[in-house]
């Protein structure tokens, strides 16, 4: 029950910053020993918790637009973005999968993914190039509100969370620095990662869950309780500092910590302290 509390807790505070959860769980999970079948099943689970906690966030925003969808065409096209952007990631994820899991989840592509990642990051972010006087980040931004996403920038996110199937990169990260990438704001393109992450998560747990349901059994359910609850709380915690975070800062911070953690990955596999292949 320890272990699964610690698991929902990395899981919650890693889900949404561009860091990737799944490197995280990894090596959580190898320095205390849970990272089993099993194991490998309840880390996609509990991302419901995580879920949860961005629905309650965004509460308002999701209930005004499903009440609306029959009425109003504004909340129509947001609906429609989200499911443009979330259905690359489904038919790549059934096609590709398991080679993914097969070929792509070794020591060196985890430390690359982490180590490209924080680079990508810091040229979007435009580190190290000079920025006239007073100027705000969204002065270069095309899109400023959700509302104004095309459904060709929701398909180009979607097309952007499929990199994250490799591991290390961050399906938060792919999302976000794509779509200041490709001309949202800062703000715009972390809410957006924000709602599409709802159907991906839920998807992929449940995906999971049902494929893999002769793991599973019903004195399983207090494990799988505990890592979601506490997944939900320290994902509440995490989406309402982020939100709060990006008002006046970039993610340069998270650019270095992904190339730190990229060289813990490297020294670690080294010395065989961590197993990158599960």
């Amino acid at each position: 029950m320890i272990k699964a509390a610690v698991m929902g807790v990395v899981e919650g505070l890693t889900e949404f910053l561009p860091i990737s959860s799944t490197g995280h769980l990894i090596l959580a999970g190898s320095l205390m020993d849970f990272n089993d079948a099993k194991a490998k099943v309840f880390d996609i689970a509990i991302q419901t918790g995580a879920i949860f906690a961005v629905v309650i966030v965004f509460w308002e925003r999701i209930s005004s637009t499903i009440t609306a969808l029959p009425t109003q065409r504004i909340a129509r096209r947001f609906a429609v973005n989200v499911l443009i952007a979330f259905l690359p990631a489904v038919v790549l994820g059934l096609l590709l999968g398991h080679t993914i899991k097969q070929y792509l989840f070794t020591p060196s592509v985890v430390a690359s993914s982490f180590i490209l990642g924080g680079f990508v990051i810091l040229w979007v972010e435009g580190f190290g190039r000079d920025r006239p006087e007073n100027e705000h980040p969204n002065d270069r931004a095309r899109i400023l509100n959700v509302e104004n996403m095309a459904p060709i920038d929701a398909l180009k996110i979607g097309m952007a969370q499929c990199l994250a199937m490799i591991p290390g990169t961050s399906r938060s990260g792919a999302t976000i620095i794509g779509g200041m990438l490709f001309g949202l704001s800062r703000k715009v393109a972390t809410d957006f990662s924000f709602y599409l992450a709802i159907p991906t998560l839920i998807g992929a747990g449940a995906y999971s869950l049902y494929k893999e349901r002769a793991l599973l059994s019903i004195a399983d359910a207090p494990l799988f309780a505990v890592g979601t609850v506490t997944s939900f709380i320290s994902a509440w915690i995490c989406v309402r500092w982020l939100l709060k975070y990006i008002a006046t800062h970039s993610f340069i911070a998270f650019a270095w910590y992904r190339i730190a953690f990229g060289v813990l990955v490297f020294t670690t596999s080294y010395f065989e302290l961590v197993n990158w292949a599960d």
